[in-house]
This record gives C-alpha cells, structure tokens and sequence, in this order.
C-alpha cells in the first residue's frame, strides 16, 4: 500500500494518524502566559480580553483534535489562522507601544528590557504557528492528501532537496522518505528568521511567505535594536 506516493512501510510523518496536537497547544498557552505578563504600558486593551479570546479558539480547536490533527473544517481552519492573526497582531501592537514608550529617553526603560524580550518570544511562536498552518494546506491536509494533491508550498525545507544525498541522508528526505513538516520545524524556521533576520536552511516560495517573514524579521530586529540602544544609554551614564 502506499500513501501519497510512498511505500507505507516508510512513511515517516505522512501517517494517518495525523500530527500531535500538543506541541502547537503547548506553543500558544506560552504565547498566552507571556502576552498576559507584559508590563500594562505595553497593553491597549485590557489585559485579559486578548488573552481570553486566545484561550477560547484554542479550547475550541482542541475540542474538534483533542489528541491528534485528524479532522478539519473550514470554521476550524480559520479559528486557527485567527489565533495566530490575533497573537501577532496584539504582539505588533505592544512592539509599537515599547518603541513609542522609549523613544527621546531609553534609559529610564529600564523595567521594560524584560517586556522586549517577552515581545520576542511571542513573535516566535506567533509566526511559527501561522507559517504551519499555512504551508501546503495546513497540518491536517499535509498529512492527509496525496502529494500530487497538495496546494502549493510556501516554503523548501532542506529534506525536500535530500533525495539525492547518501542514504542515512536520503531515508529522511520528503520524496524518498515521506517526510512532511510539523509544528517544531516551522517553529525553529520562525526562530531563525527571527535570530538571523533572513532565511537560513529554509527558504520562502510565495509572495506571501516572503511577506510575513519580513515582518516577522522586522519586528524581531526593532525588538534587538531596543536592547542594543538600552545598554548603550546604561553604559554611557
């Protein structure tokens, strides 16, 4: 028998199974815990409304794929890509609340380092859970559809191009292996992008991955640029 192209007896993450639903779950409630202990000089809306409308698309989403992502219905599709939305968003927000609280005096911003550091670590895994609900259909279709069936990738992962390396190398690859991105492997492409503000080993396909990881690369060089011009000011007091 063979699924999506490849012999079942290797087909590494395309199973039916479908993907863990605790490692995206366990990603936002961070995002969540993180978002609801900024400093309130960072917050526009009260400082549990956002959080609890996170909190109630996630209980929803968890409910329709408790265990595993085997089901998928347009309302659950796009309460998924609204969480994400949401994340970023209110995220973008409090970045421009810190970058507008520290302008003319970054000195006595002192107490918001911290808060810096809590809008970077949202960003990451913000953008890391809309790049995986967004490539090649999102997590369920990834696993589910056959590969001729797929919409078309957003990203290339370095296992998409592997097929042609020595064995230990190729047995992992998308086409020899069955191969398919999970959470964790956009969430280190949301990490790196972050941290290098460009693509490393992962590059964008579409005009709109290109956009979002230039938001994303933005946001998090703003976030660093606050940190460096923080330790400036400290150091020349």
């Amino acid at each position: 028998m063979t699924f999506g192209g490849v012999d079942d007896g290797n087909v590494g993450r395309r199973s039916a199974s479908g993907e863990n639903r605790l490692p995206p779950a366990a990603g936002v409630v961070l995002a969540i815990a993180v978002y609801a202990l900024l400093p309130s000089s960072l917050l526009f809306t009260n400082r549990l409304i956002t959080p609890m409308v996170e909190v109630l698309l996630l209980v929803a989403l968890v409910v329709t794929n408790p265990r595993r992502m085997t089901r998928e219905t347009r309302w659950s599709r796009w309460a998924s890509i609204g969480l994400a939305s949401i994340m970023i968003l209110s995220n973008l927000g409090s970045l421009g609340l810190l970058v507008s609280t520290l302008s003319g005096n970054v000195a006595s911003g002192g107490h918001l380092l911290v808060g810096a550091m809590q809008i970077w670590v949202t960003n990451v895994i913000g953008f890391g859970l809309l790049f995986w609900e967004l490539d090649r259909g999102g997590p369920v279709c990834r696993r589910r559809e056959e590969r001729s069936n797929l919409p078309s990738a957003d990203w290339r992962f370095s296992q998409d191009e592997n097929d042609d390396a020595v064995i230990e190398v190729s047995r992992t690859s998308s086409e020899s292996g069955g191969w398919i991105p999970n959470y964790v492997d956009y969430l280190y492409l949301s990490l790196t992008n972050s941290s290098a503000f460009s693509p490393t080993d992962t590059m964008p396909l579409t005009s709109r991955a290109k956009i979002l990881m230039g938001i994303e690369a933005t946001a998090a060089l703003l976030v660093s640029l606050i940190v460096v011009s923080f330790a400036v000011g400290v150091l020349g007091q």
